[in-house]
């Protein structure tokens, strides 16, 4: 994921693009959005690298992390003697993109949305030599819940139309057009709008979550995580979590098949984390205070459905 607003000195600010894995980058991103959420006060160094060998990331690709961060704007730094700090920005907070994700993420499959039986058309255009515009482009409408029903045809079942003009729009892309459509009725479709989703892949993605979270959850509920293991299993947890707003844009009911595994795939998701959130939390804050003591006491974790 990427964006771009112009940040101190008229740096822009440029989110690094989501990689499959814990990619350091990203996930010191995630890190400081799970535990240092609206925090002002900057996070030593020798912490932000000890928490991401957790992951099994090397000091020297952790400091590397750090710093590609700070000059692309998503970080800034302090010193205080000796030591070196880091935050989120005030500018990657405001950042547009950043804020239209973390909503998707959390309001992503929360409960039954109604479908007015209309769908949300796309119809765009990029120029063959701007392939690094068309990438983004098709990136941020899958992250709105859009799919190519055909080349440059893009569908979504959800008034998404605003969302991806203005996406467009930010990515300097001006042949575009966003409509509203119906299917007409009593008139056999050559290619119904459902099938620019692969149902099958989409199934076996979700019952491949539900078989791999749903033994760790109940480990959770018998209390039996430690905390290093809930730190790694949570953040991976949100990882595997995060492909399925892309892949899926909440499909209606009407046109899914019975037994939509969504719901539970969700219920496991959104139980789990919070769970994992208490000793998650107090492995970070042992990290944080063997760096700075008067830290630690700040180190909150963020909870998927609130206190």
């Amino acid at each position: 994921m990427t964006s771009g607003q112009t940040g101190r000195a008229g740096q822009e600010i440029t989110l690094p693009r989501r990689r499959h894995g814990l990619q350091p980058q990203r996930l010191l991103i995630t890190l400081f959005g799970d535990y240092w959420f609206g925090r002002t006060e900057h996070l030593p160094s020798a912490a932000l690298v000890e928490l991401l060998g957790e992951f099994g990331v090397t000091p020297a690709a952790a400091r590397a992390a750090l710093s590609r961060l700070a000059r692309r704007g998503v970080l800034e730094s302090s010193r205080n003697g000796r030591r070196t700090g880091y935050g989120i920005s005030a500018e990657a907070f405001a950042t547009p993109t950043l804020r239209r994700g973390a909503k998707r993420i959390l309001s992503f499959a929360t409960g039954p949305r109604p479908w007015d039986g209309l769908w949300r058309m796309v119809i765009f255009s990029v120029p063959e030599e701007q392939r690094d515009a068309r990438h983004a482009a098709r990136a941020r409408l899958r992250w709105l819940g859009f799919a190519p029903l055909y080349d440059g045809v893009w569908i979504c079942p959800h008034d998404k139309a605003a969302d991806a003009a203005q996406s467009l729009t930010e990515l300097g892309i001006r042949a575009h057009t966003v409509m509203t459509a119906r299917t007409v009725p009593d008139i056999p479709q050559g290619v119904p709008p459902i099938n620019a989703w692969n149902l099958d892949d989409l199934r076996a993605r979700y019952d491949a979550f539900i078989g791999a979270w749903e033994p760790v959850l109940r480990q959770a509920r018998d209390g039996a995580v430690p905390a290093d293991e809930a730190l790694r299993a949570r953040t991976e947890l949100m990882y595997a979590w995060l492909h399925f707003p892309s892949l899926d844009p909440e499909l209606p009911a009407e046109l899914l098949p019975p037994d939509w595994p969504r719901a539970r795939a969700y219920e496991i998701f959104a139980e789990l984390y919070d769970s994992l959130g208490p000793p998650a939390e107090t492995r970070v804050r042992r990290i944080v205070a063997a760096h700075a003591p008067e830290l630690a006491p700040l180190v909150r974790h963020h909870a998927h459905r609130g206190p």
